[in-house]
């Protein structure tokens, strides 16, 4: 059935397509079932339209870490057709996008390790939309060359001016030997090409910078901007950025803002689009206290202007659409999120949609074709992992065209609620509880979950994580610790780590609420984190070791210096230097230095190809709290990532996840 309705009548739905089948849940589902569905990641990884907005691609999970690029011609039968496969496990096909509706242009993201240390390298190649025809577009290792060329290329722009199946990207610029030729390439650094994307022919737009780190298009696809990030000290990063624009046909780069850097702080203007029509920049500053949006004119006279600030949250989000990625409006997230359109007519198609869609009030624009007549469009909630629209501006219809995840489909989830909690000082921390369905919401087995970052935040919204343990019975507490981003300045301080006792102390203060409110059973609370949430986990021992009953670490920091360490091989390593920061904090916020405080029983979980983390980290934790005589159990996943990007290594994640629970907490 292909049956649609229009946005006037608000009208039911029925599928254009459906990916994939899964089995439906049954009432005595077992917890290797549920595990499995909740473990595998989700149907629609990325998706694109077509310039001509009649094709559409879109990346699925496949077994053992691969992924699946698919093709659905809509002009057809609307059938999914599989054309290609990447099954290399240190490998990921993160991206695909339409050059022209003969090609589609995608990134590789890859992982190497040498002499002890992980290095991270992208792939960017075209292929036709039946899968024929591969060519590289990154250009292939010189055997002159001194280094390897780690960065692929980033697409600038799908769409350059003039030149017809022509996309613009950056190029890696290495060095080559020049003993015994003249045709060496002596240049290095970071430039532009013009790249052709059915013979992979390139023409050189802009020459290599040593200290250039991005370049960004406008909506025309014309270079305007370029991003240098000088070394300081050797071959580190310095902690200062400089933007460069230049006015359109020209060639010299005029200095727009400059801004310090520390670690995963910001302090100045930083653009990230460009608007050729109104000649400026958009972008994101501090407006007293709280990220805002910013509009910086490019004539080199006119004042900077704030198009969006607030005095409660950070703006932290531009909504951009269409293959000339423009600026059509800015979200932020208080309880939840929310977007305001500049553009009149989105603004008004957003309305529409809310009223035509009740139950999913999260809606993002994630694809256009050329014109914008046809639009790709995600509606999700809490309790439902989302959907996939394609919008007809000219007839005004919505089309259901796949799941976001297509397992979970039609399956009773948890309500996420928006909350606070008091912490020690009297500071109301937000946060998300979410109870089982049909709960009544007192004396249950019980979860704080604390996020990664630190300078990240937990968002209203479906959660895979939160939904599976709020499946197996436990009421789930999500704090937004002070040390999270989205709050202010104030509110992320010193950071996480530097200021650890706060953060954590909030940590263990949405557990203590948890028990005061009479919802979590005090015999029955745990405490689960990944990346910072897992440091969390474990610190939460280091300061009250008996307050949970468990704790699960999932590629958890557990040594501050060896974090440190851990980044002398790579180019940031000063600015991680500067994040930690020096003094007694470092010893003390470490709970590998702690290990003879622990109560609680740990398990942990770790990647061995982890980039964000080394798997090292766990390795030591463990051999800590044995040597401590604390019980411990500790899987490694060889050859997965920080995400661990495997629906069967999830899954069984999972699954021991809650044995583990189970038999510490009581079933």
């Amino acid at each position: 059935m292909n049956l649609r309705f229009s946005l006037a009548t608000a009208a039911s739905v029925i599928a254009v397509a459906v990916v994939g089948s899964f089995p439906a849940p049954v009432a005595a589902e077992t917890l290797e079932e549920t595990a499995a569905r909740f473990g595998i990641r989700q149907t629609v990884q990325q998706i694109s339209l077509s310039p001509s907005g009649q094709k559409i691609a879109f990346i699925e999970p496949g077994p053992q870490g691969s992924e699946i690029l698919n093709v659905i011609d809509l002009a057809g039968d609307g059938t999914i057709e599989p054309i290609l496969t990447n099954s290399e496990q240190r490998a990921d096909l993160t991206r695909c996008d339409w050059a022209t509706d003969q090609r589609l242009v995608c990134m590789i993201d890859s992982v190497s390790e040498g002499s002890g240390v992980l290095i991270g390298f992208s792939r960017v190649f075209a292929v036709g939309p039946d899968g024929s025809e591969p060519v590289l577009l990154t250009p292939p290792n010189n055997m002159r060359a001194l280094g390897y060329r780690q960065d692929g290329g980033s697409v600038l722009a799908l769409d350059v001016p003039g030149e017809d199946d022509t996309v613009l990207m950056t190029k890696e610029f290495v060095p080559e030997r020049t003993i015994g030729t003249r045709l060496a390439n002596e240049a290095s650094g970071l430039g532009v090409e013009e790249v052709n994307v059915i013979n992979g022919r390139r023409k050189k737009l802009e020459n290599p910078d040593s200290d250039a780190v991005d370049y960004i298009a406008d909506d025309t696809g014309a270079l305007r901007m370029k991003v240098r990030h000088p070394k300081g000290v050797g071959a580190n990063l310095g902690d200062k950025q400089f933007f460069y624009y230049r006015d359109p046909g020209e060639s010299k780069w005029n200095l727009l803002s400059e801004v310090t850097l520390d670690a995963q702080s910001a302090a100045g203007f930083i653009p990230v689009a460009i608007d050729s029509r109104r000649n400026a920049a958009f972008g994101f500053d501090t407006v007293e206290g709280y990220t805002g949006v910013v509009e910086v004119p490019l004539d080199g006279v006119g004042e900077p202007s704030i198009v969006m600030a607030r005095d409660d949250v950070d703006v932290d989000r531009l909504i951009r659409i269409g293959r000339q990625r423009r600026v059509v409006g800015a979200s932020y997230a208080t309880e939840k999120r929310a977007v305001e359109y500049f553009d009149a007519e989105l603004k008004t198609f957003a309305a529409q949609l809310q009223a035509a869609l009740p139950g999913k009030p999260l809606i993002n624009i994630v694809g256009a074709n050329a014109d914008e007549s046809r639009l790709l469009i995600v509606a999700s909630s809490d309790v439902d992992p989302g959907m996939v629209y394609l919008y007809d501006r000219a007839s005004r219809e919505l089309s259901e065209v796949m799941p976001v995840r297509q397992h979970l489909q039609d399956r009773t989830m948890g309500t996420m609620t928006p909350t606070s909690f008091p912490a020690a000082d009297g500071t109301q921390i937000p946060g998300y509880l979410t109870l089982p369905p049909g709960s009544d919401g007192k004396n249950l087995p019980a979860i704080v979950l604390p996020h990664g970052g630190p300078s990240a935040r937990n968002e209203w919204g479906f959660d895979w994580l939160v939904q599976f343990f709020v499946a197996r019975g436990y009421a789930v507490l999500q704090p937004n610790y002070r040390g999270s981003s989205g709050y202010g300045s104030a509110w992320f301080g010193r950071n996480g780590f530097q200021a650890w006792e706060t953060a954590i102390g909030d940590v263990n203060d949405a557990g203590r609420w948890l028990v005061a409110e009479g919802i979590a059973d005090p015999d029955r609370l745990a405490v689960v984190g990944w990346s910072y949430g897992g440091y969390a986990a474990l610190q939460s021992q280091v300061l009250d070791p008996s307050l949970y009953q468990a704790v699960v670490a999932i590629a958890p920091v557990t040594d501050l210096e060896q974090l440190r360490d851990d980044a002398r091989p790579y180019t940031s390593s000063a600015l991680v230097d500067a994040f930690i920061g020096r003094g007694p904090h470092v010893r003390a916020g470490s709970p590998a230095e702690h290990a003879d405080r622990f109560a609680a029983p740990v398990m942990l979980f770790h990647g061995t190809l982890d980039q964000n983390v080394a798997v090292g980290q766990s390795r030591l934790m463990e051999k800590r709290l044995k040597s401590a005589g604390k019980p411990v159990q500790y899987v490694e996943f060889d050859g997965l990532d920080h995400s661990l990007s495997d629906s069967s290594a999830r899954a069984d994640m999972l699954e021991q996840i809650d044995i583990f629970l189970g038999s510490r907490l009581g079933d």
